[in-house]
């Protein structure tokens, strides 16, 4: 399998789970994938700026996908109309 099908692949798999996770898991979500697969998309993906890793007090790595931006723009509040007050 090529690298950027790795990566696609383990993309794709956090986002379809949809929230945090630990590495275990997202090997978990990617059966076809070694360990060591997932730790070099996961490694990319986060030098990338795509996913954030973070090391938990247990020691435990827990994964989080940021929002691709056409995400986030659909889901930011909208600003408020201007409204004219009464002077």
């Amino acid at each position: 399998m090529l690298v950027a099908a790795i990566i696609e692949r383990v993309h794709r798999a956090l986002e379809e789970y949809g929230k945090d996770c630990s590495m275990e898991e997202v090997v978990g979500l990617c059966p076809d994938l070694t360990w060591n697969q997932v730790y070099l998309a996961i490694d990319y993906l986060n030098k990338t700026g795509v996913v954030s890793v973070a090391l938990d007090p247990n020691r435990t790595y827990t994964i989080h996908v940021r929002p691709s931006f056409s995400e986030s723009s659909q889901t930011a509040p909208q600003p408020r109309s201007l409204q004219k007050t009464a002077s």
